[in-house]
């Protein structure tokens, strides 16, 4: 994991041999327990804000026993790692302190102590007991949960008490929950929290000179909405916030293109093409909706053909010289 290209847990010798590989390791590792019960060797630094207490983490994780080739755990195999929240999910104490230690990007390397780890009995048959153990961590971001949670259950008067740039913070952190979501395509759950977003939006006034903030937060939640019921296969309501994202922006490139998108899932080909068109308008060269006007030609001419068929086959003479459908 981050590039490594030897085993972590299969450390090089030295001149002490009386030493073991943990042992040597440790001793130019940074104690952020206070007792030395978890150490930390920083790999690669991260960048922003450390991990707040109780936040839902992204990470990328192996861990090793001493001298052993291969990690007894690891989530590295998984093409998208699972949301995974502090408190809940992580279950090893020494690991929770040390991703609060952690910022965004920051690959590090961690010995935890039995204490901080599986403890006196350990984890038969994998971890025997009173094992110290490495554990090499990946963050990859992390969703401040808590403070979003707390808020949203305030109701709509408590919640007006806060400045905007608090609701703005929360509902953009209920968006990011559900790009989340949605990357793992779990697409009911991410409208969910699109819509958590929404609301909070909905609810707030903000005076002349700020609205403009709010309208482009909400534009952001229009047009993942309006992806999202895509994926639902609800076009209706994908061309209902499409065309909300248009009041804020009428030539925003990629609200034109969704509704355009589902006006064709709707096989309302006309509208399609209006929309489409606007969309080529405003980016002449984009793949997507350039392969889009395509699909639409063909279905169009689809559509045709069988118009067509039907009309030839309703007005063909019969055997009797009459057309079909006269009385």
């Amino acid at each position: 994991m981050g590039g490594s290209t030897r085993n972590p847990g299969v450390l090089q010798r030295d001149d002490s041999p009386s030493q073991s590989p943990y042992q040597r390791l440790s001793q130019r590792m940074l104690d952020i327990s206070g007792d030395r019960g978890v150490l930390k060797d920083v790999i690669r630094e991260g960048a922003g804000e450390l991990v707040t207490p109780d936040a839902s983490v992204l990470v990328k994780y192996s861990g090793y026993l001493e001298h052993m080739d291969k990690p007894f755990d690891s989530n590295c195999f998984r093409k998208t790692p699972r949301l995974m929240k502090l408190g809940e999910d992580i279950t090893l104490w020494g690991m929770e302190l040390g991703l609060l230690s952690m910022r965004r990007g920051e690959l590090a390397r961690f010995l935890f102590k039995p204490t901080y780890a599986y403890g006196t009995l350990g984890c038969p048959p994998l971890i025997p007991p009173n094992t110290t153990v490495l554990f090499e961590i990946e963050l990859l971001d992390f969703l401040d949960s808590a403070e979003s949670d707390k808020f949203c259950a305030l109701s709509a008067e408590q919640q007006s008490q806060f400045p905007l740039q608090k609701v703005l913070k929360v509902a953009a952190t209920e968006r990011e929950f559900g790009n989340y979501l949605f990357r793992q395509n779990r697409f009911y759950d991410a409208k969910v929290r699109y819509k958590r977003a929404l609301l909070l939006l909905h609810r707030r006034t903000a005076p002349p000179e700020e609205q403009h903030l709010v309208e482009t937060a909400k534009l952001l939640v229009f047009l993942n909405l309006s992806f999202t019921y895509l994926k639902l296969e609800r076009p209706t309501m994908a061309l209902r916030y499409g065309e909300q994202a248009l009041i804020i922006d009428r030539k925003n490139a990629k609200a034109l293109f969704r509704c355009g998108q589902a006006c064709l899932l709707m096989t309302e080909y006309q509208k399609a093409r209006d929309f489409l068109v606007r969309a080529q308008r405003e980016q002449p060269y984009n793949h997507d909706i350039n392969n889009e006007l395509k699909k639409l030609a063909s279905y169009y001419r689809d559509y045709m053909d069988k118009e067509r068929e039907m009309c030839h086959r309703m007005f063909a003479p019969g055997d009797n010289g009459s057309t079909v459908g006269e009385n």
